[in-house]
């Protein structure tokens, strides 16, 4: 698990180089904010944060799968980390901010265009 990384992940660096190359200026794992999202926004008032299917335990989601040893651990460290994105998400919210979620699966090559074309449009509304 010393291997596994918080921040600058491949799904991650992704989302960033498309934002940045559609004109997008943004600022990394910013600690003021609750939860530390991954890219935040401040001319839009939006944070987003790219979470892995496996760790954020992502319903119907292929990629999530229960490991079949110490079963119990795992489960609780993966809904504590679901609450724990709840929480953070309802705080940011209350504060304005608007707050999406790209999931790691969305990211695979037969869904990332329209998937990071969709983020720039949601980005953009308001």
């Amino acid at each position: 698990m010393s291997r596994i990384k918080g921040k600058d992940t491949k799904p991650e660096v992704m989302v960033r180089k498309y934002l940045f190359s559609q004109g997008f200026r943004y600022r990394k794992n910013d600690r003021r904010l609750p939860g530390t999202p991954d890219i935040v926004l401040p001319k839009y008032k939006t944070c987003i944060f790219v979470n892995g299917c496996f760790w954020h335990g992502h319903e119907n989601c292929r990629y999530f799968v229960v490991p079949k040893t110490n079963t119990d651990f795992w489960m609780n460290k993966i809904n504590r980390n679901i609450e724990r994105d709840k929480e953070n998400f309802d705080a940011l919210k209350q504060t304005g901010w608007k707050v999406i979620v790209v999931w790691e699966c969305q990211l695979k090559k037969d869904k990332r265009e329209t998937t990071l074309a969709k983020l720039v449009s949601v980005i953009k509304q308001d």
